[in-house]
């Protein structure tokens, strides 16, 4: 599949970049032999293939959750600056519509 410069320079507008003339020819080109080679694999017989998200096994690194005991809200909101009996006090940084 081609890519014509046309289409980089929609892409790079897209995108916020500000290509120069002589990036612009160098992207098309490099954005052709990349699609040219997406190509070439669409080429390959995957029918029996399971699809994937990931290349590896991916498994979780994380311990499993338990019920533990927490920090009591006195413990907690010993060390802040602003706080009321029960949270913490920080300035609004979103307004009502």
């Amino acid at each position: 599949m081609a890519i014509s410069r046309e289409q980089v320079e929609k892409v790079s507008l897209l995108g916020r970049l500000l290509l120069s003339e002589e990036e612009l020819d160098k992207m098309t080109l490099q954005l052709g032999d990349i699609l040219g080679y997406m190509d070439l694999l669409s080429e390959v017989d995957t029918e029996q293939v399971e699809p994937m998200a990931h290349a590896l096994d991916v498994s979780d690194v994380f311990r499993d959750d338990e019920v533990r005991g927490s920090l009591r809200r006195e413990a907690a909101l010993a060390a802040a600056t602003h706080r009321d009996d029960e949270c913490y006090l920080v300035p609004a940084v979103l307004s009502e519509p």
